[in-house]
C-alpha cells in the first residue's frame, strides 16, 4: 500500500516537473520578439505617432483591467491548463495581426488580441507554476522563469540586427513562427488539482485583496516604476539613441546585451536572501530613478546605455520578489483569482500613468523623462509606506 502511495506520488512529481520545464521553453520561445529592438520604428513606418502607440497602449491595459478578474475566475473554475490554452493561441494570432498590421485599426486589434490573451495569461501561468513546485523553491523557478523569456529575447535580438539590414517585415513574420510553437507545446502541460474546482467565491478573493492593504501598496509602488520602465526601455531610449546619434541598424546588437543583463533574474534569489527583499527592492528603485535622471540630462551614448542596462537589470530582479511575496500572500484557495485581482489593481494604475505619458510625449522627449522622475519618486514613498505598514504588522 505504502509502495503504491509513493509511487503515485513519484508520478505525479514528475508530470510537476514536466509542467515547469514545458513553461520554461513556452516562455523561452515567446521571448522571441525579433521586431522588439526596433519595435517603435517598425509602428512609425507603417503609419502610427508615438502618441497614436501610446493611446493603443492604454486601451490595451484598460481591457486587460476588465479582464483580469473574469480570466481569473475561469482559470480557478475550468483549470490552469485550459486557460493557458486558449490564451496562447490568442497570443500567436495577435503576432500574425501584428505582421499584416498598415494602420492605427489595425495595430489597435493587435493589442485587443494581445489584452485577452495576456489578462488570461496573467496569474495563470505564475499560478501553474507555483502549484507545480515546492513553496521553497518559488522564487528561484520564478528567477528562472523571467530569465527564460530574456534569454529569448536575447538571441531574437543578435538575430534581429542581421534580419533589419534585409526588411523590417521580416522581423514580425518569424516572431509569429515561434509564438506558434509556444502555443502548440501549451497543449502538452498537465493540469495540476485546482481546489475549491467547484465554487469560486469571487466576494471571498475581493474581500481578501480588500484586507491585504500592505500587498495593494506594494503592487501599487511596483506598478508605477514598471510603468516607467516599459515607457523609457521599450518605446522612449529608442527616440533617444536616436537623437544623439546612434545607428538604426546596432539596435538588435543593444537589445540582445539589454536582454543579457536581464538574465541576471535568475539570480535575484541569491541577492535577496543576502540583503532581504525589502532592501532589495529599495536598492533596485534608486537604480530605476537615477537611471531616468541620466536620460534626462546627459547625450552621451555609452553612458545613457550603462542607465538603460542598470534599469533593464533591476527591473527583471524586482519580477521574481514581487511574484514570491504575492504568492506567499494568499491564503485562500482561489490562487489564480486573486492573482488577476492583484494584476488589475496594478493595471488600473498602469493604464492612467500610460495615458499620461503618451499626452507628455507629444511636449518633448525631455518632458516624458521629467514625468518619468516624478513618478519613480512616487513610487519609493509607496514603498516605504508599504515598510512602514510591514513594521507594524509584525509588532501589533
Amino acid at each position: 500500500m505504502n509502495k503504491g502511495l509513493f509511487v503515485m506520488a513519484l508520478e505525479v512529481s514528475n508530470l510537476n516537473k514536466r509542467n515547469v520545464y514545458l513553461m520554461y521553453l513556452i516562455i523561452f520561445l515567446q521571448g522571441f520578439v525579433f521586431y522588439g529592438p526596433v519595435a517603435v520604428i517598425y509602428r512609425q513606418r507603417r503609419g502610427l505617432a508615438v502618441s497614436s502607440i501610446f493611446i493603443i497602449e492604454s486601451i490595451s491595459w484598460i481591457l486587460m483591467i476588465i479582464l483580469e478578474i473574469p480570466w481569473g475566475y475561469f482559470a480557478d473554475r475550468f483549470g490552469y491548463k485550459k486557460t493557458l490554452v486558449i490564451s496562447n493561441i490568442l497570443f500567436f494570432i495577435s503576432k500574425i495581426v501584428f505582421y499584416k498590421a498598415h494602420s492605427f485599426n489595425m495595430f489597435l486589434l493587435e493589442r485587443i488580441l494581445m489584452a485577452f490573451s495576456l489578462s488570461g495569461i496573467s496569474g495563470c501561468d505564475i499560478a501553474l507554476l507555483y502549484s507545480s513546485i515546492n513553496e521553497k523553491e518559488s522564487e528561484k523557478v520564478f528567477g528562472r522563469y523571467s530569465a527564460l523569456s530574456n534569454a529569448g529575447l536575447f538571441l531574437a535580438s543578435i538575430i534581429s540586427s542581421i534580419l533589419v539590414k534585409y526588411s523590417l517585415d521580416s522581423t514580425a513574420l518569424l516572431t509569429s513562427v515561434f509564438y506558434g510553437i509556444a502555443s502548440i507545446l501549451t497543449f502538452f502541460l498537465t493540469e495540476v488539482e485546482v481546489k475549491n474546482k467547484n465554487r469560486i467565491n469571487i466576494k471571498l478573493c475581493i474581500d481578501f485583496v480588500k484586507s491585504s492593504k500592505n500587498i495593494i501598496l506594494l503592487i501599487f509602488a511596483v506598478s508605477l516604476i514598471n510603468e516607467v520602465v516599459q515607457a523609457v526601455a521599450v518605446f522612449l531610449y529608442q527616440i533617444k539613441l536616436i537623437n544623439c546619434g546612434f545607428n538604426i541598424v546596432y539596435f538588435g546588437l543593444l537589445t540582445a546585451f539589454l536582454q543579457l543583463v536581464r538574465i541576471s533574474s535568475a539570480k535575484t534569489h541569491v541577492l535577496s536572501s543576502k540583503f532581504g527583499q525589502n532592501k532589495s527592492l529599495m536598492i533596485f528603485f534608486i537604480i530605476i530613478t537615477l537611471s531616468c535622471l541620466a536620460f534626462l540630462t546627459l547625450k552621451n551614448i555609452p553612458i545613457i546605455i550603462i542607465a538603460l542596462a542598470l534599469m533593464c537589470s533591476s527591473s527583471a530582479m524586482i519580477s521574481p520578489i514581487i511574484l514570491d511575496i504575492e504568492n506567499k500572500s494568499i491564503s485562500i484557495q482561489d490562487r489564480a483569482t486573486v492573482l488577476s485581482i492583484y494584476a488589475m489593481c496594478g493595471d488600473i494604475l498602469s493604464s492612467a500613468v500610460n495615458v499620461v505619458i503618451g499626452k507628455v510625449s507629444d511636449i518633448s522627449i525631455e518632458a516624458s523623462f521629467t514625468f518619468c522622475i516624478i513618478i519613480c519618486f512616487f513610487a519609493l514613498i509607496l514603498l516605504c509606506l508599504n515598510f512602514k505598514g510591514q513594521f507594524f504588522n509584525k509588532y501589533s
